[in-house]
């Protein structure tokens, strides 16, 4: 592979690190990048390479948290100590919110692929994304992690099912969703990317298969390798600076961008 097909890699690898974190698309920019660049492939393997990477920068920023919850987990179905308790119900919430978008990637992953990767259908999509950014803007919530309910976990959960679509944020559809609920930022922020672990996970077991029959993988490795490593230095430190965007309030910037990406989209792609 030459070294300009491989800068484009890396040029993805870097804009999937910057867009995981925020509520404006991953997938949807990868997806309009893609065909600036002409990369011509169309399957989903380079995306959860890349998603990899956003996930372990995800690890590393909540590690504490999430080491506390697996912890506590454990502890209290030993040991049926009440104070573990919100942290065992709050495990058992991200695996119900996970439910419904899991079921729709394994029944639909194929589909998914071939027919929603539609240029068109991404400038509406972000579209979409703008209005909903722009309707949660002032909204800053009141229930904290200890008060999600099951009901919330449900709602979050089928409104992430949009999330497949190519230019629906998953992060912004989990955010708006939770602060529907009238969740706290920092909580429906913390809640989402918990929410997003599971996923990733889950997406990148359904990839293996179609990764290892990739025709010509070998020649992919190293702007796959590239890909995965730039996409986790930028989505590490892309996280870091939206989770203070966030407290501040500062949505309606995204929706604004989100507006205008997706009229140029649709006007000129």
């Amino acid at each position: 592979m030459d070294i300009v097909s491989i800068i484009k890699y890396v040029l993805l690898g870097i804009l999937q690190g910057f867009t995981e974190p925020l509520p404006i698309s991953s997938s949807g920019h990868v997806f309009i990048l893609k065909q600036i660049m002409d990369l011509g492939a169309t399957d989903l393997n380079f995306e959860i390479i890349v998603n990899a990477g956003s996930l372990i920068a995800i690890l590393i920023i909540y590690f504490k948290d999430i080491l506390n919850l697996v912890t506590n987990f454990f502890k209290y179905i030993f040991s049926k100590d009440v104070k573990y308790k919100d942290d065992f119900k709050y495990c058992l919430l991200i695996l119900l919110g996970v439910i419904p978008v899991g079921i729709v990637g394994v029944l639909f992953k194929d589909t998914i692929e071939n027919y929603l990767n539609n240029i068109k259908l991404v400038g509406f999509s972000f579209l979409l994304t703008a209005l909903f950014l722009f309707l949660v803007k002032n909204i800053k919530g009141s229930k904290d992690d200890k008060d999600l309910t099951w009901k919330d976990s449900i709602f979050i959960g089928l409104v992430q099912i949009i999330s497949v679509i190519p230019g629906i944020s998953r992060s912004g559809s989990t955010l708006i969703a939770a602060l529907f609920r009238d969740i706290k930022r920092s909580a429906a922020l913390k809640y989402s990317f918990m929410l997003y672990i599971p996923i990733s996970f889950g997406t990148m077991i359904l990839g293996v298969k179609d990764l290892i029959e990739t025709p010509n993988l070998n020649e992919l490795v190293l702007p796959y390798s590239l890909g995965f490593i730039a996409s986790f230095i930028v989505s590490y430190f892309t996280l870091k600076w939206f989770l203070n965007a966030v407290k501040k309030g500062n949505l309606l910037y995204f929706s604004i961008y989100c507006l205008i990406l997706g009229t140029l989209v649709i006007l000129f792609l």
